[in-house]
């Protein structure tokens, strides 16, 4: 018995391509993303609609930089508890 059917949408064409090649890229078919969104969908019961992608602010990447950098050269302190933290952050 076959249980697939067939869903019929309109959408951009340019979306559709740019959707098909990332899907592409990442080694699966488009319709897998397409069901996959569907069955998180009906899981969750829920959508969420963004109109921008997540960009960094530029403050946001020097602060990404700048903790990057201090960490790398070892001028981050460790510590083994939450409680020496805290006592460090209080003196």
């Amino acid at each position: 018995m076959n249980t697939h059917t067939i869903l019929n949408i309109k959408t951009d064409k340019k979306l559709k391509e740019e959707a098909k090649d990332l899907a592409t890229e990442l080694g699966v078919p488009l319709s897998t993303v397409v069901n996959s969104f569907l069955k998180q969908f009906v899981r969750d019961k829920e959508i969420t609609f963004s109109t921008e992608r997540y960009r960094m602010t530029p403050y946001l990447e020097e602060m990404v930089h700048s903790a990057r950098s201090e960490y790398s050269s070892g001028k981050v302190q460790k510590f083994k508890t939450v409680e020496s933290f805290i006592a460090d952050m209080q003196s």
